[in-house]
């Protein structure tokens, strides 16, 4: 999908995984490491590719996991995440009932053009009323919106008061996550005090908000650090001319 802030959609695509394969590795991670942390109940499709890229596979494996003669994982603890591919994001919504959480990121189209190049297809307005009109034909389901602070470029306190605009009359949570930079990299991560005067600012508009904090970041391996893009990397676009300047600041 090449998000510009994000190492691993940067890769390009390889090739998409079987069903077998997905189960595997809740298989493996079950084998591995229930006596070590405890019994795994959350299991999260996210990361290395875009999942519902490969819907078939992904909401075939989702069934195998939820399933009660499967690996029999709590619906509402299995989440797909996605970028925004519309289509699929209504075909997931009608097939499957497991949890959704949307990578939102901007709040304007034009800063999503550029980091998430997706929304030059899928913009915001399409993305979300699809939400608006899916959601309600579920049963108390809450969709899980994912945003990356990048500071200069999506973290301004109006940027706050629009996403309360955005998400009205979407059930939905918040997740607040902090950039992890890496090589090659861009942007820089917000300041945490500029992250908790976002997230008031979320919290006194009536919305659901969370901060994530990195883990990991220290070994490279990070939400959204790893990878190990090719000779031939998907390219860095052009940074529109009004953000130039902030990313100049931010990183000196």
């Amino acid at each position: 999908m090449n998000c510009q802030f994000c190492y691993t959609g940067r890769m390009g695509l390889t090739r998409h995984l079987t069903a077998a394969e997905i189960v595997e590795q809740a298989v493996f991670a079950r084998r591995l490491f229930s006596d070590e942390v405890g019994s795994i109940s959350n299991v999260v499709f996210m990361g290395m590719g875009e999942p519902l890229h490969n819907i078939e596979n992904v909401i075939k494996a989702a069934d195998i996991m939820v399933h009660e003669q499967g690996l029999h994982f709590s619906p509402r603890k299995v989440t797909v995440s996605t970028s925004g591919l519309v289509p699929q994001l209504k075909r997931f919504l009608q097939e499957s009932s497991c949890a959704l959480a949307v990578s939102l990121n901007a709040t304007t189209d034009e800063v999503r053009n550029w980091i998430m190049p997706i929304n030059r297809k899928y913009k915001l307005d399409l993305l979300l009323q699809t939400l608006r009109e899916e959601l309600p034909r579920k049963n108390n389901y809450i969709v899980l919106f994912e945003y990356v602070m990048l500071a200069g470029v999506n973290d301004s306190l109006e940027d706050a008061k629009r996403l309360i605009s955005l998400v009205q009359g979407i059930p939905c949570k918040i997740n607040l996550i902090s950039f992890n930079p890496h090589s090659g990299s861009q942007f820089q991560p917000t300041p945490e005090e500029k992250i908790i005067e976002f997230r008031n600012i979320l919290a006194e508009g009536g919305c659901t908000v969370f901060l994530r904090l990195s883990r990991g970041d220290d070994q490279m391996a990070a939400c959204g650090q790893l990878g190990k893009p090719g000779p031939v990397p998907a390219p860095l676009l052009r940074v529109p001319r009004q953000f130039q300047m902030a990313l100049n600041a931010s990183s000196s």
